[in-house]
């Protein structure tokens, strides 16, 4: 959960600019609204593919679980040239609300280690060295893509979408070219248009596209 000492998304510090500490108190935020809104739709069909992926709801909850996890570990192991050997998964056999729970454990290492990170470390990843803040935007990043993936497949008119501020946050810090955010539209759409998943005004759908990872 945010702390006291955490600002709350949205608010006027600039998250691609603030002290990494900042970085575990949006992680949280994130956590608690993604996993808020997938546990209103455990009783859904989660064998249906995610919406604009191959994988089926319940698959895309093992990939969260793996690249949270997959973030921390990076930032502990800090390699150079090669992704970690350790692999997390969540048991196939688990209700969804217990694979939730898993994802949230996943969600609070992350957070923890971004917080016990000091800020010159960096680590390697495909899409650019980052530090621990980038990690964490990194997370946040699949969090929200991937709950808006899910709810998008079990709920065919969408009505979740991620807070602005969290998405303000994440494209600051990941995406130096993203547009400006239209008339009519949140950093949320931004997002989306970012990572190939809507269009914009006189913007087409992305068919290729990755985040900058890199200190900037």
């Amino acid at each position: 959960m945010r702390t006291a000492t955490d600002p709350a998304p949205g608010t006027a510090t600039t998250p691609s600019t603030a002290p990494s500490a900042t970085w575990p108190g949006l992680l949280a935020a994130a956590t608690d609204a993604c996993l808020d809104a997938l546990l209103e739709r455990a009783g859904e069909d989660w064998s249906r593919p995610a919406h604009g992926l191959e994988w089926t709801c319940r698959a895309t909850l093992d990939h969260l679980a793996l690249g949270l996890t997959g973030y921390a570990g990076l930032l502990i192991a800090r390699p150079t040239d090669r992704y970690i050997t350790l692999f997390a998964s969540l048991d196939p056999q688990a209700p969804l609300p217990a694979c939730l729970e898993g994802l949230r454990i996943a969600a609070s290492v992350l957070g923890s280690t971004v917080r016990d990170t000091p800020s010159d470390v960096r680590a390697w990843h495909p899409w650019g060295h980052a530090d621990a803040a980038g990690f964490a935007a990194m997370g946040i990043t699949e969090l929200l893509l991937h709950t808006y993936d899910i709810t998008r497949a079990l709920d065919p008119a969408p009505s979740w979408a991620a807070d602005d501020g969290l998405s303000a946050a994440v494209l600051a810090r990941l995406f130096p070219d993203a547009p400006d955010t239209p008339p009519g539209h949140g950093p949320f759409d931004v997002l989306l248009w970012c990572t190939g998943r809507t269009t914009l005004p006189d913007l087409p759908r992305r068919a290729a596209w990755q985040w900058d990872g890199r200190v900037r």
